[in-house]
């Protein structure tokens, strides 16, 4: 099965969280009511380095494809 690189999932027990998922390599979640990030991975400290390079990027990119997803919703 092929994924798209993004999801947007909710749960109604957190009805006003909504989360992008990052679903290749580093998988993460991104809680966007507090832009915390849940990381699906383990990482040694050699990939945290290089982690920290590309997460902001990655956060990005998830923002991104939120505010598209929704904007289509909107029109």
């Amino acid at each position: 099965m092929s994924l798209p690189k993004f999801l947007l999932g909710d749960n109604t027990d957190l009805p006003a969280t909504v989360f992008v998922v990052h679903t290749e390599y580093p998988r993460f979640i991104l809680n966007l009511e507090n832009d915390e990030v849940t990381w699906l991975e383990s990482f040694s400290d050699e990939d945290e380095a290089e982690l920290s390079q590309t997460a902001e990027g990655l956060v990005v990119e998830a923002v991104d494809f939120y505010d598209r997803e929704v904007g289509r919703y909107d029109s």
